[in-house]
């Protein structure tokens, strides 16, 4: 089983910037890919931005050069740094692992509003 603890979350202001974190504990030998998705009300769940075991990343549209994806040593713990947030980033954020299926977290809300 694999449990997956988001942080990070909260409100800020137009421009401002927000990190979000999680991390995934259980009993797994390696993590084949880790992202974050977002879901804004009365919307679809979206990718954001995700991040192979090998490093290579990828983003969607809106969020590039703004929106930063990594990992640390551990392979364990996946971050968003959040940049020049929007009022349109609004959402739920939800951590997504690859271990032969999908995981999830239980989201984190992330609202921009001044």
């Amino acid at each position: 089983q694999v449990q997956l603890v988001e942080s990070g979350g909260g409100l800020v202001q137009p421009g401002g910037s927000l990190r979000l974190s999680c991390a995934a504990s259980g009993r797994f030998f390696s993590i084949n890919a880790m992202g974050w998705y977002r879901q804004a009300a009365g919307k679809e769940r979206e990718l954001v931005a995700t991040i192979t075991s090998g490093g290579r990343t990828n983003y969607a549209d809106s969020v590039k050069g703004r929106f930063t994806i990594s990992t640390d040593n551990t392979k364990r713990t996946v971050s968003l740094q959040m940049n020049d947030l929007k009022p349109e980033d609004t959402a739920v954020y939800f951590c997504n692992v690859f271990i032969n299926r999908n995981y999830w977290g239980k989201g984190t809300l992330v609202t921009v509003s001044s």
